[in-house]
């Protein structure tokens, strides 16, 4: 049986997609699609797991009315739900899309408070769900009321548990994890340079591993992933730039990571996966969904090569 990936959404939300025909500022728009599905980036984490056929649990906050349907379409894709009850109602995000050219504009929800106590009963309920998993995926944003340390905390109960972790997040709730020592942290090239105030790629990367980090994988758009570890760096770059929706391949480079760790994949087999699926969810409406056609023809042409860190820029 394959290795159980716990991914972790204290931020879960309801995503809402509007599909128009274009998007144009100060103007009234018809919509023509209307999409709702349970969101939040370890949930689409999970879906792509579960599309690849790997087993996965979801974990995280849900509250309300919104959280009950948010749940409801976890159990109507097949998603093993772990959430834990909040007296607030989970958030909404507002997706647009635009027919005309793919482009797609994102509303994000801070989220809904979580008091101490919930925060005290999702950590009980977490050491539970450990003791199952052999990777945990800790992704997103952190909702107001928990503490900014909180992906630490639970990175170091991971640890303990002799359970690897991934961790996409940024910002101040990225730096204060660092500490704790995730085994592979994804940031983009635009938020390594918010978190550590330079552009040389090489140099920000090698201050997040001083800061803790043990692999730091840098997703560059659509020139690929950089990849660094106490032993190597990597290159992995897609054959082809593809046209769509960059929304979620962040999301199924992740999934492609955290499989990575759990089968014990080398470092440049594992990108290679990254790559193809991040490069495979770009044409797709959704986060979480990607295309298997692509993902297929990429996996095989994905060239990867070891770097000399000297000669790295983004």
């Amino acid at each position: 049986m394959s290795a159980v990936i716990l991914t972790v959404t204290l931020n879960t939300a309801l995503d809402v997609t509007y599909v128009v025909d274009s998007m144009v500022p100060r103007t009234s728009h018809r919509v023509r699609e209307v999409h709702e599905r349970a969101g939040g980036k370890g949930v689409n984490v999970a879906r792509v797991l579960n599309a690849l056929g790997h087993p996965s649990v979801v974990t995280g906050f849900w509250g309300g009315t919104t959280g009950y349907r948010l749940r409801e379409e976890l159990l109507d894709v097949g998603l093993t739900d772990e959430l834990v009850p909040i007296a607030a109602d989970s958030r909404r995000t507002l997706t647009v899309v635009s027919r005309e050219d793919g482009d797609a504009t994102v509303f994000n929800e801070a989220g809904q408070l979580v008091r101490p106590t919930e925060w005290s009963a999702f950590i009980r309920h977490y050491r539970g769900l450990i003791r199952d998993a052999d990777v945990v995926v800790l992704s997103g944003s952190l909702p107001p009321g928990l503490p900014i340390n909180a992906y630490a905390v639970l990175i170091s109960l991971a640890a303990a548990a002799g359970v690897a972790t991934v961790l996409d997040t940024s910002g101040p709730a990225l730096r204060a994890a660092l500490p704790a020592g995730p085994d592979v942290i994804k940031p983009n090239a635009a938020e390594l340079a918010e978190i550590t105030g330079r552009s040389e790629l090489v140099e920000a990367v090698a201050e997040l591993r001083a800061l803790g980090a043990r692999a730091v994988v840098v997703s560059c758009g659509a020139e690929g992933l950089y990849a660094t570890t106490s032993r190597s760096g990597w290159r992995a770059a897609p054959p082809e730039r593809l046209a769509g929706n960059p929304t979620g391949a962040g999301d199924a480079c992740v999934a492609a990571l955290a499989r990575g760790l759990a089968s014990g994949t080398p470092w440049p087999d594992m990108l290679r996966e990254a790559v193809a699926l991040s490069a495979a969810a770009v044409p797709c409406l959704a986060a979480g969904d990607f295309d298997a056609d692509v993902y297929q023809r990429f996996r095989t042409a994905v060239q990867v090569e070891e770097t000399d860190d000297a000669h790295i820029h983004p």
